[in-house]
């Protein structure tokens, strides 16, 4: 029987039409090291600048402890009302601290507030200490979770991002993992990355994330300065259906990485927007089926597509569609039974595997042998 390749050829359909070629305004001159603009929907970057250099993450390393600490309270290996105990070396740790003490144990809630809001390094050791019973243990923790999420130039060599010739990343993997702390956890980011101030101990300290105070559209995420390093910031903003992350490296000051981390947001959503091409399960076309009890399925799609895209661009999206024929029963829901293929002015975008969006089972002896004889006639 003969593999026949159908395709279909079809303009996306609007309400209104932008024949023209919309010019993507660049992005703002910035006053940093490196920096990346992403799409959370999508995962496309919008923007960046040396965003694959290797750079000194300081304290933004602590995205990548609360993940594992997410994880683990996931996992039921923690407990948020869990006390642990704080070592010496938890104690005396330089950098910031949300001054935990020896004799008086902590609560993995406490530590996890420590660390989000008051970037407390002794907070990043004891819950690293807890988790994997040693520092140097956590931190081959953090490299495998960072190959599993696609991190692939960085490595971690401690908890709390105190300056290490082998503790790097980039503004890409430092968006991939921001990107995937929200995803997989997003109770817990919503819970603890906004909050502007924590007290412990009698002590309370705001967080240094300055955009919490001067864009109510921002949620989150993370804050991280050394000499070396320079003031850093991870900035998590959302609008509507929308939100973006921006990675900002090596800003001059502390003013600073807020004002440029604002323009890089600002850009984002003034140029740029995210269309909800199809939802996952909705029926893209109906595909004929051979020598089955129903004679055509669904084709769907796993997941949502989103593009994110320059505004006007997508009125010129073009999509294409492959299916497999014939396509002969048996049928099992969720089988790619084709592909869906996306370009904008001859180049392709996106394409996304064609599902069945439920079984069809073999039809009975004289349909399926009509079927057969229709087949060998075509």
């Amino acid at each position: 029987m003969r593999l026949i390749i159908q395709t279909l050829f079809f303009m996306m359909t609007f309400v209104l039409a932008n024949t023209g070629f919309a010019e993507v305004t660049p992005p703002p001159n910035l006053a940093v090291n490196a920096y990346v603009l992403k799409d959370f929907n999508t995962g496309s970057v919008i923007a960046g600048f040396k965003e694959n250099e290797r750079v000194e993450p300081a304290s933004l390393t602590k995205i990548m402890t609360a993940y594992l600490t997410f994880e683990a309270i996931q996992n039921r290996y923690l407990k948020l009302d869990q006390s642990l105990p704080v070592s010496e070396k938890a104690w005396k740790v330089e950098g910031s601290k949300m001054f935990i003490e020896p004799n008086r144990p902590v609560t993995v809630d406490e530590l996890l507030h420590g660390l989000i809001i008051q970037s407390g390094n002794d907070a990043s050791i004891t819950l690293a200490e807890g988790i994997a019973g040693s520092e140097e243990q956590f931190a081959d923790l953090m490299n495998k979770k960072a190959v599993k999420l696609g991190m692939k130039n960085t490595h971690y060599m401690n908890a709390t991002g105190l300056p290490d010739a082998q503790h790097y990343t980039t503004a890409t993997d430092l968006s991939m993992l921001a990107s995937a702390l929200i995803r997989d956890f997003p109770l817990d980011y919503k819970r603890l990355y906004s909050m502007k101030e924590y007290t412990y101990n009698k002590i309370t300290q705001p967080n240094r994330n300055r955009l919490l105070w001067l864009d109510a559209n921002v949620d989150g995420m993370k804050t991280g300065h050394t000499e070396s390093a320079g003031y850093c910031l991870i900035a998590s903003s959302k609008r509507s259906d929308t939100r973006l992350i921006s990675v900002i490296l090596g800003a001059v000051s502390e003013a600073s990485r807020a004002i440029e981390s604002q323009k890089l947001l600002n850009y984002g959503f003034q140029f740029f927007e995210t269309t909800l091409v199809y939802r996952k399960g909705q029926t893209i076309n109906a595909l004929r089926v051979w020598k089955g009890n129903e004679k055509a399925v669904n084709a769907t799609l796993a997941q949502d597509l989103q593009f994110a895209l320059p505004k006007g661009d997508y009125a010129r999206v073009k999509a294409s569609m492959t299916s497999q024929q014939p396509l002969i029963a048996p049928v099992k829901a969720n089988q790619v039974i084709g592909k869906i293929t996306f370009s904008l002015d001859g180049k392709k975008i996106a394409e996304r595997s064609l599902i069945a969006a439920k079984s069809v089972e073999a039809g009975g002896f004289f349909s399926r042998m009509l079927d057969s004889i229709k087949l060998m006639m075509q």
